[in-house]
């Protein structure tokens, strides 16, 4: 009898692995995101099979944005047809995204927090007040039993490689051009874990494993470069265009290997941000324990470090470390971009005296030789 499609046999291996090495055994539930296409659909087959194999439990969530009148009922037949291939708990939800001026970012922002919410997060959390969410199936994700474990996400090297142009057309460092973990955070809830171990696989591998099968997919015209969504100049949203046009325009280019490409950059420039993240952590924990970092004795609190021993450093670890500073004084991690950074780093390798630099949340002082982290 012949074996599975390859790349199933490849998705199982590497969600097995990221399973294992994440800490999560038999009698954990997973959460699958089953959008109901190719992608996510190809990661409910490979999910069913390890768990049935390993012990896991299932539940795969539908998220309806509710863009498109026919979404609704599209998302009921995905739950239809995953309690039909062996899924006990498929459930679908419905998000407000509201009237907000990115109904991409809104959109995704909801599509996580009913998938946190289905994990067993607690409360749903909407994006400013807009987005909520609500189960339309029996098992709600107000049901769960089980405790909480990894939310497993169809991104795909194809997703990769637009994550990684998307990073390089915003002038961006090696963190935002590293990816997607195939493990990490979920966005917007870094109490749940997301697993991706689709990364390192081809979409057309995984649409030749689906026809093998006989299963067919569906293709969400929002996600076409002439979609319902559009940009604010009229144009298609960002990612649409570069799935439509940018990439096919690389491969004929630089040949059809660009795309695995790409996502090898994003896997080697992990690699170095994970070691300077590791580099600049060992030296702020050194710089704590003999006291070289101090509480600040100001109303607003924060800390103090002088600036000697980060001038001393390289500019990578530097700025990593001031960085850390910055949040441990209030500064909003998600709002802290790369020009504050660069200001941070500025204030600290400028010339003398009284300076400072606003960021989100906090503030940082210059008194000639010391730096102030405060609210």
């Amino acid at each position: 009898m012949a074996g599975p499609h390859p790349a199933y046999a490849a998705g199982r291996r590497r969600l097995r692995a990221l399973l294992k090495s994440c800490g999560y055994g038999p009698g954990t539930r997973l959460t699958v995101a089953v959008s109901g296409g190719s992608d996510s659909l190809a990661l409910a087959r490979i999910a069913l099979f390890v768990a049935r194999r390993d012990g896991y439990l299932l539940r795969a969530v539908t998220v309806n944005h509710g863009i498109r009148p026919e979404a609704g009922r599209e998302a009921a037949q995905v739950a239809s047809r995953l309690r039909s291939w062996g899924y006990d708990d498929a459930a679908t939800v419905s998000v407000d995204l509201g009237d907000g001026s990115s109904p991409e970012g809104q959109a995704r922002a909801a599509r996580y927090a009913a998938l946190a919410e289905a994990a067993g997060a607690g409360e749903m959390a909407g994006v400013g007040g807009a987005a909520g969410a609500a189960s339309e199936a029996p098992g709600g994700a107000g049901e769960l039993g089980a405790s909480c474990g990894p939310v497993l996400l169809g991104h795909t090297a194809d997703d990769q490689a637009e994550t990684v142009l998307l990073g390089l057309g915003r002038g961006s460092g090696a963190r935002s051009l590293a990816g997607m973990p195939e493990a990490g955070p979920l966005p917007g809830h870094p109490e749940i874990t997301a697993l991706r171990p689709l990364l390192g696989l081809r979409r057309a591998a995984l649409r030749a494993a689906l026809q093998e099968e006989g299963i067919a997919w569906v293709e969400d015209p929002s996600n076409e470069p002439d979609g319902p969504w559009r940009a604010a100049g009229g144009g298609p949203l960002t990612r649409a265009a570069l799935r439509s046009r940018a990439l096919p325009a690389l491969k004929e280019a630089l040949g059809p290997g660009t795309v695995e490409a790409l996502a090898r950059t994003a896997y080697l420039l992990r690699r170095d941000n994970e070691a300077l993240d590791s580099w600049a952590a060992r030296e702020l924990a050194t710089w704590e324990e003999h006291g070289v970092v101090k509480e600040a004795g100001e109303p607003a609190g924060g800390v103090v470090v002088p600036i000697a021993p980060l001038r001393e450093l390289p500019t990578a670890v530097r700025t990593r470390i001031l960085r850390a500073l910055a949040l441990r004084a209030g500064a909003r991690g998600g709002e802290v971009n790369a020009g504050h950074i660069e200001a941070l780093d500025a204030l600290v390798t400028g010339p003398g005296g009284v300076r400072h630099c606003d960021l989100p949340g906090a503030r940082a002082l210059r008194r000639d030789n010391i730096v102030v982290f405060a609210r």
